[in-house]
This record gives C-alpha cells, sequence and structure tokens, in this order.
C-alpha cells in the first residue's frame, strides 16, 4: 500500500484581492433565543418539538374564620381600623381647632376620644404582631368589657361637658387653679400607662390573652424578662395609670375617683382568682403525688 503524498500541481494565490474600502457601521447588537416552533430535522427525520404541559394555578387556602362575620372576618377587621383611624384623625384635629382658636376648655373630650382610638387600635395591632393567633376582632376589646366600659367612658365625656356648660365656675379638686401642671400630670399618666401596657404585650407575646386563662397551654412560658422583671403584672399596671390619667385630662373630680375604685376592684379580683387556680393546681398536683407514692 503505498502511503506517499503526490504533490498536486495547484497555482495558489495567497494574496488576497484588493478591495475598495467601504463604510463600516456597527452591527445591530442582537439577541437570540432558541425557539421550540420550528420542527428540527437530524439525519433526515423531522423532530417534533415536546410541548410543556401547562402547570395548574394552585388556589389559596381559603380559611374560614376570615369570612364575613366571622371571628377573624378581614372586612370586619378593617372596617374598624379604618374607623378607629378616622375617629383618631378627626379627634386630634378638632383638639388642635380648639386649642388654638379658642380659650374653651372642651378640647379635652376630642383628646380624650383620640387616646381611646389609639388604645384600641393597639390592642389589635400588638396581638396580631406579637399573637398572631388570637388576633381577631375581639383583640380590638371594643365590646368584650362588657356595658360598664361604655358607660363609664360615657360618664366620662359628660362630666367634662356638664361641668363646663352648667357650672363653668366650679373646679373640681382646684383644677381651674393648676391646670397646666395637672394636664402635664395626666399626660404623663396616660404616656407611661399606655407604653407599658403594649411594652407588656409585646414582651408576652403568645404567653399574653385577653381572656383570663384557668389552664395552662402546653406552649405557655413564664416570663420573667424585660418589663416584666420589675413589674408582675405590667398590663394591668398600665391600663390603670392609662385610665386615671385621661380623667386627670378631663378634668373630671368624679370620674377619677369612679375609675380609681371601679378598676382597683377589677383588677385586684382578677390577680386573686388567677393566684386561687394557680395554687389549686399545685395543691391538687401535690396530693396526686402522694397518692401515687402511697399507691406504689
Amino acid at each position: 500500500m503505498d502511503t506517499s503524498h503526490t504533490p498536486l500541481d495547484l497555482d495558489l494565490d495567497l494574496e488576497p484581492p484588493a478591495r475598495s474600502p467601504l463604510p463600516t457601521a456597527p452591527l445591530p447588537q442582537t439577541s437570540w433565543a432558541p425557539t421550540t416552533n420550528h420542527d428540527s430535522t437530524t439525519n433526515g427525520h423531522t423532530h417534533q418539538p415536546t410541548p410543556t404541559p401547562a402547570r395548574p394555578q394552585s388556589t389559596p387556602t381559603l380559611d374560614s374564620s376570615n369570612l364575613p362575620q366571622a371571628p377573624k372576618s378581614l372586612s370586619g377587621i378593617s372596617l374598624r381600623a379604618f374607623l378607629l383611624g378616622l375617629t383618631l384623625g378627626t379627634s386630634l384635629l378638632l383638639t388642635l381647632h380648639l386649642l388654638s382658636s379658642t380659650t374653651s376648655p372642651l378640647w379635652r373630650i376630642p383628646f380624650f376620644l383620640s387616646t381611646l382610638s389609639l388604645f384600641h387600635f393597639l390592642e389589635y395591632w400588638t396581638t396580631a404582631t406579637y399573637n398572631t393567633r388570637f388576633a381577631s376582632i375581639s383583640a380590638f376589646l371594643l365590646s368584650q368589657n362588657g356595658s360598664a366600659y361604655n358607660v363609664a367612658h360615657t360618664a366620662a365625656v359628660l362630666e367634662c361637658l356638664l361641668a363646663h356648660l352648667l357650672f363653668p365656675d366650679v373646679s373640681w379638686l382646684g383644677f381651674s387653679r393648676r391646670q397646666p401642671a395637672l394636664i402635664a400630670l395626666g399626660l404623663a399618666m396616660i404616656v407611661v400607662g399606655q407604653a407599658t401596657r403594649t411594652a407588656a404585650m409585646a414582651q408576652a407575646g403568645s404567653n399574653f390573652n385577653h381572656t383570663l386563662q384557668m389552664k395552662r397551654d402546653a406552649a405557655h412560658e413564664l416570663v420573667t424578662g424585660g418589663i416584666y422583671g420589675w413589674l408582675r403584672h405590667p398590663s394591668y399596671f398600665g391600663f390603670f395609670w392609662w385610665g386615671l390619667g385621661t380623667q386627670v385630662v378631663l378634668g373630671n373630680g368624679l370620674c377619677l375617683v369612679g375609675y380609681t375604685a371601679v378598676l382597683w376592684k377589677f383588677f385586684s379580683a382578677r390577680i386573686k382568682s388567677m393566684w386561687v387556680s394557680v395554687r389549686t393546681r399545685v395543691v391538687f398536683r401535690s396530693f396526686r403525688l402522694c397518692l401515687n407514692r402511697v399507691s406504689v
């Protein structure tokens, strides 16, 4: 087998022919992406592109508790939040208007309404943020405190209004002689009380509940840090001084005494019932342990 190379007699011109200069322009930048609309041919065989099956859209799960009239109705929550915000903004604007354009002390009434609106909004917002499982409509505390709660606030507004209209020269507890100092004291009580209660709810997290819990949940933990390291019942402490502060700002002598008596009685009874429940469970567990030891 002959493996030698036979020389080819070819006349190759290695010099390229001269070309006339042409104007050059930048090529357009185009993006290329493979398409699946055309058939591809390999070795004479035509391959049809494999269609990609459409993914079914997943329907979000509907929680029945979010439906209208349900405990966590989204429409009910949004409506209450809107009305509280509207009341807060309107009351603050009316308060500033009365303070800047008149000498009437009736600015205290819209200010009281603004503090109420902020309080109830923060009750729900703090619950929704730090204890989301219990973020229901009842967390606003608008109607869960009973009729006595609404009667107390109505009486506070009426006392301030009637005292100014019917007895403008009568000053309860010397409020007219030292108004700036007492108003500043009342404002400080409101701020400290609201901040303490909100901080207590935030730090307790899932361990806080507006309804008194008589049985220990498996997820409950004893909170001893933060504000709970300084106060045993900071949420009660905060609401107590917040409520008294509103009456000091309103200049209500009668409601101040009434609020003090009612709130003290309410919280003391609630704390006692809580401790009775705790002691009962401790005694029952000790008794059951003794029975187990005797039976052994």
